[in-house]
């Protein structure tokens, strides 16, 4: 891991199976504390800090690095997996032929995560669970 990356700050949505389970995975991955999650139905949460609204961090993944500089999309990935120590993710996640792909499959994902979730949710938040014991 390169020791010069800022921390990085991921909004999500807790009311979200999968974005817990996201959340809950990169959280047991997290030994060098270069992340830091807020969900954004909390009172951690304040949009006038942030600079983005409920409604926009509820319609994308945003990330806010230490600095203040804010990324969204599918763009946030790879740079939480390089921080939770996942270097073939963040290598894949990070390729730019597959950037319109990724942009495309999180938007679709996005705008129906509550539906998704209800269907895959549980499943995946038991599996990250089961490997977190």
């Amino acid at each position: 891991m390169t020791p010069d990356l800022q921390k990085l700050t991921l909004y999500y949505d807790g009311a979200c199976p999968l974005c817990q389970a996201e959340i809950l995975f990169l959280t047991g991955r997290n030994q060098a504390g270069l992340l830091d999650f807020v969900d954004i139905n909390s009172d951690r949460f304040n949009p006038r800090v942030v600079g983005v609204s409920c409604e926009q961090a509820l319609a994308a993944m945003y990330g806010q690095y230490a600095d203040g500089v804010l990324i969204q999309g599918a763009a946030v990935f790879p740079e939480a997996y390089r921080r939770a120590n996942l270097p073939a993710l963040a290598w894949l996640f990070s390729r730019k032929a597959l950037q319109p792909l990724l942009q495309f499959g999180y938007q679709v994902f996005a705008k129906n995560r509550h539906a998704i979730s209800r269907v895959l949710g549980p499943g995946a938040l038991r599996l990250v669970k089961a490997r977190a014991k």
